[in-house]
């Protein structure tokens, strides 16, 4: 007899190959972050002049790499089934650990499993040669949303989201929730782990914050150029105040995120 669809689906992830390749997307993540977080000290210091700070300008950097069409082409494989592994897990998996509801588990799965695809579709389209901009997409989309009815009100949620996922960032990390992912290790290891997940969560927490304060500031002001992302937020810390520190401080924070996951490949709970 044929098997049913849930069948299918339980067996795909339940399958090694795709809990290694999965795995392997917490890597290629890593990597990403440590450009990510290396371009904002570059922008920092003033040598990172026409970088882009997010996903896409960490990509870009790889293309210029050596072997670097190999290391997108392999980023784009490890994020597509870390992506799908999240989707299948948001429908399948029913062992969270009970602290939370079936409904968070669910919304979470799919936010990263979409989230991880998306990256998996970028690093694709580098490494077929072709070019995108993260910072450039997102304007596009705030300015079509401003110009249309009732998309500032669209653009005040987005950035208020934002702002929620960027406190629960931080949230997350001083708690040390990010336990509950992984594996901790014992004795001076487990400690380690704690430090770099503690340190890179209220990095990209506040990274995030960021935006979202930009997204807001942009349905406030009909302003689209405010709505940039990443890099955009990034790049606005070098305006105000002590800015040149903090951007170090978030670049430090993403390098030490990206260490993070790299332990996370080996320790994730898959």
């Amino acid at each position: 007899m044929a098997s049913s669809p849930k069948q299918a689906a339980q067996t795909a992830q339940n399958s090694t190959a795709l809990r290694v390749l999965a795995r392997a997307g917490f890597v290629a993540s890593g990597l990403l972050h440590i450009i990510i977080g290396s371009i904002a000290i570059a922008l920092a210091t003033g040598t990172g002049s026409g970088k882009e700070a997010d996903q896409s300008g960490a990509l870009a950097q790889l293309t210029q790499a050596p072997g670097g069409l190999f290391l997108l082409w392999a980023a784009a494989i490890a994020f597509t089934s870390l992506g799908l592994w999240l989707l299948l897990s948001a429908v399948l998996d029913h062992s969270w650990d009970g602290k939370r509801s079936r409904a968070a588990h669910i919304v979470e799965s799919l936010a990263k499993g979409i989230i991880y695809l998306v990256l998996a579709f970028t690093a694709y389209t580098f490494a077929m040669g072709g070019t995108a901009s993260s910072a450039q997409s997102t304007s596009t989309m705030g300015a079509a949303l401003i110009k249309t009815p009732g998309g500032v009100v669209i653009v005040f949620v987005i950035g208020l989201a934002l702002l929620g996922v960027g406190g629960y960032m931080v949230f997350k990390g001083v708690s040390k929730r990010f336990e509950r992912d992984i594996r901790v290790p014992s004795g001076l290891a487990g400690s380690g782990v704690r430090i770099l997940g503690t340190v890179g969560y209220v990095a990209r927490g506040v990274a995030l914050g960021a935006v979202g304060v930009l997204f807001l500031i942009g349905a406030a002001t009909h302003d689209p150029s405010k709505t940039t992302g990443l890099d955009g937020a990034l790049k606005s810390f070098l305006s105000v105040p002590f800015g040149v520190a903090v951007l170090i401080a978030i670049g430090v924070g993403w390098i030490t995120y990206g260490i993070y996951a790299f332990f996370r490949a080996r320790l994730a709970l898959l």
